[in-house]
């Protein structure tokens, strides 16, 4: 698990510096402030290696560069197997990458990476180790499983023969027909990831879609009691799907890998999901933060699991609330201030509504209404503040109001109450 993180000059910002909560980091900031950057830098702090690095077909997770002439750096610190570990690393620009320590770097535990885009990474310390003889780094193993979003569903090979990860749909099938530990799992998790206990996320059937497919085909069955082939799902399904596989999939061989080298599990899991919000109903907004810290204990009850995730929700902000605690939990904002970009470590002040969080820090949105009525408001407010308002004007904006607003709105009921007051209108 990540314990400290600090950048100079990379990235959107000059000075960076992050304290992590042991359990949940939530990451919130507008468009192109750093929050996925800020991820890529965490997943490279713990296994040393950038995701497009190991997959050139990512359209993300690139090596961080400085930003500007001068020296860079990156330092940071987590639990390793045994004691925490820090490192400190500069950029060599003659060589085009960041400096580490010569041997075998420390283990940080299983870590898991979600991106926006639905590629998927996986470092695993008893698949993903290497070795040093002198001064070269001998890989005895992939560095990492790093899958594109289609390598998600199809599976990721190495040359023509091996199969790294056979993919989502094949093995779901496999599972389905097993019906072992896997299979088990993975209707746990699933379970534990449906929205709600009405809308359970369920499998159906096998299927074939093509003559011209062979392989079997994993279903969803929906709420109207239909199976609908998982390529034919919705995209928050597919969503919630992938990220329950790749789970599994990943305790599964972890666990396979430790058999074989006589090694126990590891007890600690550090997960990162970039915009965990994606393609999600509010029904599943409002709970997948929850979820996923307790989904590991379906898998292992001695896991400790550390969430580091970037949103853009407000509705993920306000599900945290009950579960919030200064004592394990951090919350970091970025804003652009003056023409630069600023990093705050925010005290988590619970807003109690989801229209709240949207006003709050973490989105400086002036209201939750759409621009034209904030603008209709201001205008009203600002007839208000007159001495002597005409009354045509008056009678005008409040037809105005009346057409824009619930009759129940707070703002339409108090500026009537004081036009009332006054005898501004008949």
């Amino acid at each position: 698990m990540i314990h400290s993180l600090s950048t100079d000059n990379v990235g959107p910002s000059a000075q960076m510096s992050l304290t992590f909560g042991q359990r949940l980091n939530l990451l919130t900031g507008d468009n192109g402030l750093g929050k996925s950057f800020l991820l890529d830098i965490v997943w490279w702090s713990l296994t040393r290696k950038w995701p497009a690095e190991i997959n050139p077909k990512l359209t993300a997770g690139k090596k961080a560069l400085p930003a500007a002439e001068g020296e860079a750096r990156i330092s940071f610190s987590f639990t390793g197997k045994s004691k925490v570990e820090q490192y400190d690393s500069s950029y060599v620009r003659r060589e085009q990458s960041w400096t580490g320590r010569s041997g075998r770097p420390a283990n940080p535990g299983l870590v898991l990476y979600a991106m926006a885009d639905g590629s998927f990474a996986v470092w695993d310390p008893h698949r993903n180790y290497w070795r040093t003889q002198g001064d070269l780094d001998i890989q005895e193993r992939l560095p990492a499983y790093v899958l594109s979003p289609s390598e998600v569903w199809d599976g990721l090979a190495s040359g023509e023969s091996t199969w790294l990860c056979n993919g989502l749909i094949r093995d779901l099938a496999s599972w389905q027909k097993e019906k072992g530990a896997a299979f088990k799992h993975l209707k746990a998790v699933l379970q534990a990831l449906s929205p709600t206990p009405d809308e359970l996320l369920t499998l159906g059937d096998l299927t074939r879609i093509s003559l011209d497919d062979a392989r079997d085909m994993p279903t969803i069955r929906m709420p109207y009691q239909k199976d609908v082939p998982v390529v034919h799902a919705s995209s928050g399904m597919r969503r919630i799907l992938a990220l329950a596989y790749l789970l599994v999939w990943a305790w599964q061989e972890h666990q396979q890998a430790a058999k074989q080298l006589g090694e126990p599990v590891t007890p600690q899991i550090t997960f990162l999901v970039d915009e965990i919000e994606s393609h999600l109903h509010p029904s599943w907004q409002r709970s997948i933060v929850p979820t996923l810290l307790t989904v590991m204990a379906q898998l292992d009850k001695h896991a400790k699991v550390q969430l580091i995730t970037a949103t853009h929700s407000p509705l993920v902000m306000a599900s945290v609330e009950p579960l919030f605690d200064d004592n394990q939990d951090a919350w970091f904002d970025l804003d652009l201030c003056q023409g630069k970009v600023e990093l705050t470590q925010r005290d988590f002040e619970k807003q109690g509504d989801v229209v709240n969080w949207l006003t709050s820090e973490a989105f400086d949105l002036p209201s939750g209404r759409p621009k034209e009525y904030e603008q209709l408001i201001d205008k009203a407010s600002a007839l208000l503040a007159q001495p002597a308002p005409d009354s045509q004007e008056l009678a005008a904006m409040y037809q105005k109001l009346l057409l824009a607003l619930k009759p129940t709105d707070e703002f339409l009921f108090r500026w009537r109450a004081i036009c009332d007051k006054k005898g501004w209108l008949s």
